[in-house]
């Protein structure tokens, strides 16, 4: 048995086909254009990349996009200013600053700033703490991601046993708080965790978020399970570019799993198409429209 392949293009491609969907409609009926901003510090190639993509996706998907490029030794105050002007702008609906930011600069300072209403992030400890009360929240994307690729494979995880590896506010403390609002039985592990292995061994859905290189073993898992690898690690290979991997050995787990997601190919794609679901949802919630079809 060969693990069927969770192709995270096609379905983050699909995503972004609805939302695009909606937001012709939201703009047709209401006059409402949902606008994202991206606040970028400094010049760190990976984010660079990252937000180039986001920028296109966004003006793709017929949202207005507003890039605002910082240097690395902009003052704290200076950016503390920029976020007070977005989110009194009435055409930003959404608010993203890029991490990691220069160690000059104080995250958890920053990140509180963000109206919790434009978080589309699901950082700020307003949305962190209503996710994990199980209210109604703007939630970090990648974690949002994961539960629609799991969907992908079944329609309901009701009852079934996760495991998280992995407890950073970005992945895996969100994502346990997603998977409890499905009704799944969840263990959240992490690199500390005793015989990791055996807790692997039992779970149905495995997410792999602890950003060790193929730290998880195809012999760890059980037999049929779904297996979403959220890592992105680069091993140097001698004389060539360096070699993209996960955390999950996906040769090995290739011919024991159910239904994985590569990598690349899988959860990266779905982060900034939920990145365009959350603007959208805050959007229609700042004005006061029911909440949109995706």
């Amino acid at each position: 048995m060969t693990a069927r392949i969770i192709d995270g293009k096609v379905i983050a491609a699909e995503l972004r086909g609805r939302v695009a969907d909606e937001v012709a409609r939201v703009r047709r009926d209401h006059q409402l254009t949902p606008g994202l901003a991206v606040v970028l510090v400094g010049n760190d190639p990976a984010s660079e990349v990252y937000v180039r993509s986001k920028h296109t996706q966004t003006q793709a998907a017929g949202m207005a996009s507003f890039e605002h490029k910082l240097p690395a030794d902009v003052s704290e105050g200076d950016l503390l200013a920029l976020i007070a002007r977005l989110n009194h702008d009435p055409r930003v609906h959404g608010i993203l600053v890029q991490l990691p930011l220069p160690k000059t600069l104080h995250t958890e300072t920053i990140i509180n700033a963000i109206d919790p209403a434009k978080d589309v992030d699901g950082l700020h400890p307003n949305n962190a703490g209503r996710l994990a009360g199980g209210f109604a929240a703007l939630s970090p994307c990648t974690p949002l991601g994961c539960i629609i690729l799991t969907k992908s494979v079944h329609a309901s995880i009701e009852g079934m046993n996760a495991i998280v590896i992995g407890r950073s506010n970005l992945v895996g403390r969100p994502l346990v708080q997603l998977l409890l609002n499905e009704n799944a039985t969840v263990t959240i592990a992490h690199s500390r965790s005793r015989d990791l292995a055996k807790l692997c061994a039992q779970a149905d859905l495995v997410y792999a978020a602890v950003g060790r290189p193929e730290m998880v073993r195809g012999d760890w898992l059980k037999p049929g399970a779904t297996v979403i690898d959220v890592g992105i690690n680069r091993i140097p290979v001698p004389g060539a570019k360096p070699k993209l991997v996960g955390d999950v050995a996906f040769q090995e787990a290739l011919d024991v799993a159910g239904a994985i997601t590569p990598v690349p190919g899988g959860v990266g794609q779905m982060t900034v198409a939920c990145l365009l679901v959350n603007t959208l949802r805050a959007a229609c919630a700042i004005h006061g429209l029911p909440a949109p079809a995706v």
